[in-house]
């Protein structure tokens, strides 16, 4: 076993800069091809019913899939070869939009075909995740994880930026049938990739034969979370931290509809200041690192998004609010990045897979669960409001992570325990 880690570890050293750059031209093509057809699928809905049920429908079979799936996927991660898992997930995700685009170009163009897909695609992406996470620091050295997953930061927020726009445009121009064909084919690229020039050794747990079942691999998995101070209260803070930033993610569109005006252009300069925002934090990240201690790093974002999602509640110029919608965008990566890294320094390598599921869980999940709340009281009182409030409660966060001792020591720069 030290005579493989040692190999691993030479491996990497000597080809880990071919290796991301592939790694992450792979991921960003597919998921370049993916929120096309997303964009696609979701503004199709929208044309052809005009219905809030439908639309519901659509986020519910694009959300619990990945919610269900993601757990049982972090076990798989740490079993099996996760450059395999990556590729079966992507190669899932193009046949089913291909079996997609062959319906609708023979007639069979029901929405209910829509639904099958999202929730496919969820599962595909709901493998994926945790798969990604836990590969990463197979590729990087430790001291360069920080810049890497800024990097793939701003890479997914440019994706992110740029999807919208080249989708609305495709679907006045072409079918969505083709979207469809075009997704197929950047999947493809992206499995071509990966399969024929990325070579990279599985990680041990995936090498040597399983001595124990899969639910006992699961179990094992829940019970070093519960063992682990860090893993544990982390996870406590970021579903509280997902739950507050609830509102600034799906209800500022709202907001500006009704405190601004329902101008589309305003509704897009909010999205893409948000996302420049983004884009412009991963790069921020990328060049800076953060602070040593990387639990200061997050607490500073919260600290941001907080007094920023305090003043989206309060500022009356819509120039004025998109500047603090931006300041917000830019917040994100900057708590992203940190606790990615964390997660990926503190935890053994062969929980990766299991610990990253879970978080999967609770970043997928606490948003939504948050709007069961925020959602029917933003019909009762001034969205505004519910900002304020969430926003001050982030504040107030911010602090106790400061102040949390656990966070805090596992937060201070360490060697990556041997993999």
């Amino acid at each position: 076993m030290h005579y493989l880690n040692y190999f691993m570890g030479e491996f990497m050293n000597t080809n880990w800069k071919r290796n991301i750059i592939l790694f992450l031209s792979s991921q960003s093509i597919s998921l370049f091809g993916s929120m096309l057809v997303q964009y696609a699928i979701t503004w199709y809905i929208t044309l052809e019913t005009q219905s809030g049920t439908m639309m519901t429908i659509s986020i519910i079979c694009g959300f619990l899939p990945t919610f269900f799936i993601s757990i049982f996927a972090g076990v798989w991660a740490d079993r099996y070869n996760r450059k395999i898992l990556i590729i079966i997930s992507d190669s899932l995700i193009a046949i089913s939009t291909l079996i997609l685009a062959i319906l609708f170009l023979n007639g069979y163009d029901s929405i209910w075909l829509l639904f099958v897909a999202l929730a496919i695609r969820a599962l595909g992406s709901g493998i994926q995740t945790p798969a990604i996470g836990a590969f990463i620091p197979q590729l990087v050295p430790n001291d360069k994880l920080t810049k890497v997953n800024a990097i793939n930061s701003s890479i997914q927020s440019l994706v992110m930026l740029a999807s919208p726009m080249l989708s609305g445009a495709l679907l006045t121009m072409a079918t969505i049938e083709t979207i469809f064909f075009i997704d197929v084919i950047t999947a493809a690229l992206a499995v071509i990739i990966l399969f024929l020039f990325l070579h990279v050794p599985a990680h041990a747990k995936a090498l040597s034969k399983q001595t124990i079942s899969y639910f006992e691999d699961l179990r094992e998995g829940f019970k070093y979370i519960k063992n682990h101070s860090f893993i544990k209260t982390f996870f406590i803070f970021s579903a509280i931290f997902y739950v507050l930033v609830g509102p600034v993610a799906f209800l500022t569109p709202l907001q500006v509809t009704r405190s601004f005006g329902d101008d589309v252009w305003r509704l897009t300069a909010t999205e893409l200041t948000f996302s420049v925002g983004m884009m412009l934090g991963g790069i921020t990240m990328a060049s800076w690192n953060g602070f040593k201690n990387k639990l200061h790093t997050m607490s500073l974002s919260t600290f941001t998004m907080g007094i920023c999602t305090i003043l989206l509640g309060v500022v009356p110029v819509f120039w004025i609010y998109l500047i603090f919608m931006s300041l917000v965008g830019i917040a994100l990566p900057i708590f992203n990045t940190p606790s990615t890294v964390l997660l990926q320094e503190k935890v053994e390598g062969d929980f990766l897979g299991r610990v990253f599921g879970v978080f999967g869980m609770i970043s997928s999940s606490m948003m939504p669960l948050g709007m069961l709340v925020f959602g029917p009281l933003s019909d009762r009182i001034k969205i505004e409001w519910l900002l304020m409030g969430t926003g001050l409660l982030l504040f107030i966060l911010s602090f106790f992570l400061l102040g949390n001792k656990v966070l805090i020591e596992a937060g201070k720069p360490v060697l990556k325990p041997e993999r």
